[in-house]
């Protein structure tokens, strides 16, 4: 699946379209801390009038007190001003940020498995936490910076001209050096800024499938040389980050130096003036407190401007997630979700001249028809790529059909709320997913704390043929398991997905070859697991080897997308007695200690 292309300005249209509900406290921040500048303006005057007055007419502290005491109140209700306006904005990006990860992770659920099959784990991660981190500052700092540089120096302007129209003019004559600077630093910045997140992606990934890896390039010598690999990537982002932070540093200065200079040049104009008799000492320092105060918001965009840089690159990764179309692409009517009850037992399923085909064009199925018996057990077999797979991911939802339609007792899937579908589903996939949690919990899939039923547990591990492993651990069933099942064979992990789906009892089974990658040994114990697990039951299983073929009622030949042909077990095995695939036997001349690993 090709990644799509983002550009610049679809980000940034993406970042401003995000902030529609935080515009109210966007709104209120900007309007505060614009309050809390034209105090600025206030307690400049009050302080002008105060310094004015103690030297050219000698006022003494009894005369000055009630003025400085309205320069504090001044002083006070500007802090305050400023501090709301910051708590305004933090929570304007908190709730963008909430609004954001919602939007992106229900993008997720609807791709599915298959929809994010060809994307990189690790970079799909990277967008839901470190890219939406980094946006939370384009909200909270530059939106209201650059609101503010429009306002806030134009009210202060119009302070100005009635006092000192030659500083006004000099004031507005340079304030666009800063913003200009800004613009052409932050073009190097920007490219850099993206090629940073390029590459923070490509590492995210790259560690995930490292560390995924770690057991095989363990068992193959190679575990020292990716750890070398990895952190040579790491070593050249963090190059790539401290270039970033030096640009960063750098634009700082420039700005800094720009606005120094500019209120230098009014200090100039007015000191001369005031030399000379044509200005009074009153509107001068009045307008020499107020140039810092001028410049300060364009300085504080400049800084925040960085942030937008940054949102953007970040943003990048987000839209081209959010980009991304689902297999099959035909969404369910949302006005037609019916809440029904499916009982697997007697439900038939149909695919009615199914199709599926991907965005970039690939063809998942063609026209398929295939009816499901209640209670029948119907095996899937054909050569890889063949559309196996996709008949369970339109079984489970993850993919919607391009055209026709999956039936279930005449109601069309996609108009069933997949949530009740689901709950009437149990799926065994070839490489069930272990969570670092307690097998109590794995089992019962219970991880918030709620009630598991313990006799109920019981029965499931013992049909499922893991009890006495589990009797044989020093916690039992609050034995802690890590991520991917540390500390279990794969026979056991396998065992382990089966007590799931006992204690689970859904009436419809989904089976992707249970017994892939197993000993013969440990496909003998599985399988026996697996013909009590579908009996009674409505099951569609992949089937790649004896052993799963061995309790099928039907046999579906799949190649190419198509059903060739519908026989049984044995007919299918004796006109293809080489096609399935074997069970190996370890023995001591086998594995990375004998022969060839």
């Amino acid at each position: 699946m090709s990644k799509p292309d983002v550009d610049k300005a679809t980000t940034a249209d993406f970042l401003k379209a995000r902030s529609g509900g935080a515009k109210a406290a966007l709104r209120l921040a900007v309007g505060v801390t614009l309050v809390g500048g034209v105090l600025a303006i206030a307690q400049a005057w009050v302080c002008a009038w105060i310094i004015s007055d103690v030297v050219f007419n000698g006022a003494g502290l009894t005369e000055q007190t009630p003025r400085l005491l309205i320069l504090f109140a001044l002083a006070l209700a500007r802090f305050a001003c400023s501090a709301f306006g910051e708590t305004q904005s933090a929570t304007a990006a908190a709730e963008v940020h909430r609004t954001l990860r919602r939007e992106v992770l229900s993008h997720i659920n609807a791709l599915g498995p298959v929809g994010l099959a060809d994307r990189a784990t690790g970079e799909t991660v990277a967008a839901l936490t470190d890219s939406l981190r980094a946006i939370e500052p384009y909200y909270s700092r530059y939106l209201p910076a650059a609101s503010l540089a429009a306002l806030l120096p134009s009210a202060i302007f119009l302070a100005v001209v009635p006092y000192d129209w030659i500083s006004a003019i000099v004031l507005i004559v340079t304030a666009p050096m800063i913003p200009l600077f800004m613009v052409l630093i932050g073009a190097g910045a920007e490219r850099l800024n993206q090629r940073q997140w390029r590459k923070l992606a490509r590492l995210s990934g790259h560690l995930l499938d490292a560390i995924q890896g770690l057991t095989t390039l363990k068992v193959f010598g190679a575990s020292r040389r990716e750890a070398a690999n990895v952190a040579a990537m790491a070593d050249d982002y963090r190059r790539e980050t401290m270039g970033i932070l030096r640009l960063a540093f750098l634009s700082s200065l420039v700005l800094e130096f720009f606005a120094s200079i500019s209120i230098a040049l009014v200090a100039v104009f007015i000191g001369f003036r005031l030399l000379w008799g044509d200005l009074s000492f009153f509107n001068g320092f009045f307008v020499l407190l107020l140039a810092p105060e001028f410049y300060l918001p364009l300085r504080t965009l400049g800084s925040a401007y960085h942030s937008r840089m940054e949102a953007i690159g970040a943003g990048e990764r987000i839209v081209a997630l959010l980009s991304l179309e689902p297999a099959g692409a035909r969404p369910p009517d949302s006005g037609s979700v019916k809440h029904v009850d499916v009982d697997g037992r007697d439900s038939r399923i149909q695919l009615d001249g199914v199709s599926v085909e991907f965005p970039d064009g690939r063809i998942g199925l063609r026209s398929v028809d295939l009816e499901i018996i209640p209670g029948e057990t119907l095996a899937l077999v054909g050569p890889s790529g063949g559309g196996k797979s996709m008949v369970l991911n339109l079984l489970l939802g993850f993919v919607s059909p391009s055209k026709g339609h999956v039936r279930v007792n005449d109601l069309v899937l996609d108009d069933i709320d997949l949530s009740c579908w689901r709950d009437e589903v149990t799926y065994l996939p070839q490489r069930p997913h272990v969570f670092d949690a307690s097998i109590r919990s794995n089992i019962a899939m219970q991880f918030d704390g709620g009630p598991v039923d313990g006799d109920r547990l019981l029965d499931a591990a013992r049909r499922a043929h893991i009890d006495h492993v589990i009797s044989a651990l020093p916690e039992g069933f609050d034995t802690r398991l890590g991520e991917r099942g540390y500390g279990l064979s794969g026979g056991e992990v396998q065992r382990l997905a089966l007590a799931r789906a006992f204690y689970r009892d859904a009436p419809i089974v989904l089976i992707d070859e249970a017994t892939a990658h197993l000993d013969s040994e440990s496909e003998a114990i599985v399988a026996d697991g697996l013909a009590n697990l579908v009996a009674n039951r409505t099951c569609v299983m992949i089937a790649h080897r004896s052993a799963t073929l061995q309790f099928a009622d039907r046999v579906a030949v799949i190649d190419d997308g198509t059903v060739k042909e519908i026989t049984t077990p044995s007919g299918w095995i004796t006109a293809n007695p080489t096609a399935l695939v074997e069970p190996f036997s370890l023995s001591p001349s086998t594995g990375p200690e004998g022969g060839e690993p």
